[in-house]
């Protein structure tokens, strides 16, 4: 195995000071401009009307004129001295900084090595050194030089446990030993995610890329993503729980696209989403489970457009969406199980401009409160949408120019009390449990083609 090395190295300048005569030139401008400032403002202050003339001075008089005199000279004198001393202390500093990085980067070097080593304990024991020379960095840029290092260790070539050969003890035990280095590359970057920003070994708004690479699991619940990029593009999900269970995520972005979902779960239970986006756009969605149970939506994108589910199931149950969106437009719905169960939306919208072949989406118990709920286009050819015993008290659910040709739609047990529930231009099969089997207006918002309910009246 090759060691693997940043895929770039922050650049180290050199100290850039000002010439000494500009700056003393500019200490004294700027000496001479207070003085004279303080000096106006004492006599504004002090309501001088003028100066008395006088022709001749005493002996008192001429020894404080040579006291002022001394006084300027000696302020010069010390305004000089504070500047070099300024200069001197910068040039001091630069050099503590240098010799910092001259050291950090012999140590980088002997670090990397480690995890191109073929014994599993000092791939480990580069693992843990890495983590904590990213500790140590004298600047921000070599931190982020080291977690690249342990983002790229990641994206080496993995086989996972389904692909090993039948029966070969031997490549099992390779692939234990080294998925438990992966799995401490992961715990670690965890742990640095759930210090506060105050800390000093915190690594929140650092860039992570997990690009490509192939999990069969990995903890990081309770981190914290502030800012920056969290990039999980073409990520393959074979196995295992990846869970960011309670995780919060505010600003930057976190982006799943094209990531291929084969096997197990993608875990963003209670997780909190403000002002954040997360990208799952274009997913190949063929298995497992991606759950944001119980999450809080606030202010913020989860993004499925262009994503494919197969089989498998996207579950918002008891999700709380406000002021945010969760986006499915031009998603391809030919399996599986999308769930709103006891979803709680009070705000934002939630987007389903896609085609519906053969999955259920489920959004029952869901209380619409605010918000749009929007099916605009959507085309239902197979499987199930369910409203059951849903509740709609505001906000809008719009299914204009919805086609319903062979799923089941049932609205059976639902409320409607004050929500507008717009299927007037809805063509197809007229959904369960909607339609009032007495004579008499439609529920307060909901409005359908004049064709379905005069067929049942």
């Amino acid at each position: 195995m090759r060691s693997p090395l940043p895929r770039r190295q922050p650049e180290r300048r050199g100290l850039r000071l000002w010439p000494v005569r500009r700056v003393l030139v500019l200490a004294f401008a700027a000496a001479i401009a207070s003085a004279a400032a303080v000096f106006t403002a004492g006599w504004v202050l002090l309501g001088v009307q003028g100066l008395t003339p006088e022709h001749h001075i005493g002996s008192r008089t001429l020894f404080d004129l040579a006291k002022l005199a001394f006084g300027v000279v000696a302020g010069a004198g010390a305004l000089v001295a504070l500047v070099v001393a300024y200069r001197r202390q910068r040039v001091d500093e630069d050099g503590a900084l240098r010799e910092a990085t001259r050291l950090h980067t012999e140590r980088f070097t002997a670090t990397v090595s480690q995890l191109g080593d073929g014994s599993e304990a000092v791939r480990l024991g580069g693992v843990y050194a890495l983590a904590g020379l990213a500790d140590d960095a004298p600047t921000r840029d070599l931190r982020q030089t080291c977690i690249d290092v342990l983002c790229a260790y990641l994206r080496l070539h993995y086989t996972a446990e389904a692909d090993l050969p039948v029966g070969d003890e031997d490549a099992r035990h390779a692939y234990l030993a080294q998925r438990e280095v992966r799995h401490t590359v992961i715990r670690l970057i965890r742990d640095h995610l759930r210090l506060s920003p105050e800390d000093p070994h915190s690594w929140q708004g650092h860039q992570f890329d997990f690009t490509t690479v192939t999990f069969d699991g990995g903890d990081f619940s309770h981190a914290v993503f502030s800012g920056g990029t969290v990039n999980f593009f073409g990520a393959v999900f074979s196995g295992g729980a990846v869970n960011f269970r309670g995780a919060e995520f505010s600003g930057g972005k976190v982006t799943f696209r094209d990531a291929k979902i084969s096997d197990g779960l993608i875990n963003f239970y209670g997780a909190v989403f403000s002002g954040t986006r997360v990208d799952f756009c274009g997913a190949k969605i063929s298995g497992g489970k991606i759950t944001f149970r119980n999450a809080k939506i606030s202010g913020s994108m989860v993004d499925f457009r262009g994503a494919a589910l197969s089989s498998g199931v996207v579950s918002f149950r008891g999700a709380n969406v406000s002021a945010g969106r969760v986006n499915f437009f031009g998603a391809v719905f030919s399996g599986g199980t999308v769930n709103f169960h006891s979803s709680k939306i009070n705000g934002g919208t939630i987007n389903f401009h896609s085609q519906f072949s053969g999955s259920t989406v489920d959004f029952s118990d869901a209380e619409v409160s605010g918000g749009t709920v929007n099916f605009r286009d959507a085309k239902f050819s197979g499987g199930a949408v369910n409203f059951y015993s849903a509740k709609f008290s505001g906000g809008t659910v719009d299914f204009h120019s919805s086609r319903f040709d062979g799923a089941t739609i049932s609205f059976s047990g639902a409320r409607f009390d004050g929500a507008t529930v717009d299927l007037s231009t809805v063509s197809g099969t007229p959904p369960t449990g909607l339609i009032p089997t007495y004579e008499g207006p439609l529920p307060a918002g909901l409005s359908l083609p004049p064709d379905w309910y005069a067929a049942e009246a």
